[in-house]
């Protein structure tokens, strides 16, 4: 009897202990799917955050009907590139024309910054941008002077010449009679052309307007992508290479 008494006990006890494991798990599992989403949830509001508006969407519709354009928010990287304001890598400062995404680090070809719009971020990437008027952007094409200018342009063939060429546009620099650097203020309405080369993934030539800037100084950009060039090379150094 007191040996039935015994087992009966232990296993009452392992019940209870598979009991309490069970639930504890059932419980993990659905505080995972709760962070799952919230980061789903998250993602989703920080989206809306970088979208256009409505309004601009429709004044602009002609426009984007055409193909190689689109339009969209730059985020201020001083005030959202913070873990406690955005997730998305880069705070939704930057652009990349050919993935058409935010996230920093996926060709990206533009950033806000400071009140400036700015090209070329890693390694030896880097870019030249120029004004371009500020008449309808559909009238920027390769007849512009800027946009010829930077259209001609060689990329660097070396990588020792893809970091000197980005100091150089860095400080502001002469090709084919437009001065061009890496950065360009802000400024509402003006027409910019970029070229952006991302070693060794693409390199492209843009033309774009500022057509809305808020508050928050994030800014509406209407944009189109002119030519996709062969992606650029380098031949790296031997010290490198090893």
């Amino acid at each position: 009897m007191k040996r039935f008494f015994i087992a009966s006990l232990v296993l009452g006890i392992i019940s209870v202990i598979s009991t309490s494991g069970l639930a504890q798990t059932e419980s993990r599992a659905e505080t995972l799917k709760q962070i799952e989403a919230k980061r789903a949830e998250l993602a989703a509001l920080e989206k809306k955050l970088l979208e256009p508006s409505e309004a601009d969407r429709e004044l602009y519709a002609q426009f984007l009907a055409q193909p190689n354009t689109g339009l969209i928010r730059l985020l201020p990287r001083e005030t959202f590139d913070r873990a406690e304001r955005m997730k998305i890598r880069g705070g939704g400062a930057y652009y990349s024309f050919v993935l058409l995404t935010h996230a920093y680090g996926q060709g990206s070809d533009i950033e806000l910054q400071q009140n400036r719009l700015s090209v070329g971020f890693a390694g030896y990437d880097y870019g030249l941008m120029a004004k371009a008027g500020n008449g309808p952007l559909d009238e920027v094409n390769s007849e512009t002077p800027s946009v010829r200018a930077l259209a001609d342009y060689k990329a660097a063939a070396t990588e020792a010449d893809a970091r000197s060429e980005h100091r150089r546009i860095g400080a502001g620099a002469n090709i084919g009679g437009v001065t061009v650097r890496s950065y360009l203020p802000v400024e509402l309405n003006e027409n910019y052309v970029l070229r952006s080369l991302n070693y060794p993934d693409s390199d492209v030539l843009v033309v774009f307007k500022v057509v809305g800037k808020d508050e928050d100084g994030s800014v509406t950009i209407l944009w189109k992508l002119l030519k996709r060039y062969p992606k650029p090379e380098v031949a790296r150094t031997q010290q490198n290479q090893n």
